[in-house]
């Protein structure tokens, strides 16, 4: 289970901007507190700037917060930094941030050494998921000439090899083809359904809808709305999604 208890993440102003508005801290992320289970997908949905990247970064320990805390299985990420990160996997869109001069098995069993796990397991599992993910032909080619899809599956792998229950994904179909889209979001579900804790951030509307089981509407920070669709749509008298999101940005814009 992942647990955030008024997560809030401030960065300071300076330079010309501070001069110009007389902030000395923006806050990026505002008394975030929710829950997500282990075999669900919580979708965090919300304009650019709204707090999702930081939150997960915070929530991964690559940023330490401002104030407030979360566990992962009951480990803080503050107090516990490093079993929180064996615990998490994180993959995040668009630059996949392989290592273009080693192999794909190189590169995961990379990470799996950063995550102590022994190479003769880590040589089993790496193969297991390249067939899962159909990438065997490719494990012994340098990463830097894959395509931009396969280099995708690689991360997947990579994000998985040490097997940690919470998963964090930050826009992971950023620029991959119709078909590689659909692998990301099978891959996705597959972890679901092998019990993970899954955190999913895009401004996809329809990949929440299809993947999500509870979504939080985020803006300015703060947690405008949660709940199922079925719920936001009847909480807020709308007959989409779509209708929710854009409705619950007017009033926070309006604040």
């Amino acid at each position: 289970m992942l647990e955030l208890k008024a997560l809030t993440k401030r960065f300071p102003v300076t330079g010309k901007h501070r001069k110009q508005t007389g902030q000395t801290s923006l806050t990026a992320v505002d008394g975030l507190s929710l829950q997500v289970s282990g075999g669900r997908i919580y979708g965090l949905l919300g304009a650019n700037g709204a707090g999702k990247t930081t939150t997960l970064r915070m929530v991964a320990t690559m940023l330490t917060p401002s104030e407030g805390t979360a566990t992962v299985d009951g480990c803080d990420i503050i107090t516990r930094a490093d079993e929180v990160r064996r615990k998490t996997g994180l993959l995040f869109g668009g630059d996949v941030g392989l290592y273009d001069r080693l192999t794909a098995y190189e590169n995961i069993q990379y990470f799996a050494r950063l995550n102590d796990v022994p190479d003769e397991v880590s040589s089993a599992r790496i193969h297991e998921l390249a067939e899962q993910f159909r990438f065997t032909e490719h494990l012994q080619k340098a990463a830097g000439k894959l395509s931009k899809g396969t280099r995708q599956k690689v991360s997947f792998a990579r994000a998985i090899i040490h097997d940690p229950q919470l998963m964090l994904f930050d826009e992971p179909t950023l620029g991959l083809d119709v078909t590689a889209k659909k692998e990301a979001e099978d891959f996705i579900l597959h972890c679901r359904d092998k019990g993970k804790t899954i955190v999913l951030s895009d401004h996809t509307l329809s990949v929440v809808e299809r993947l999500c089981d509870r979504i939080g509407i985020l803006g300015k920070g703060k947690l405008l709305g949660e709940g199922t669709i079925d719920e936001l749509t009847r909480q807020h008298e709308c007959k989409s999604l779509e209708e929710v999101f854009f409705k619950l940005a007017e009033e926070n814009a309006a604040l």
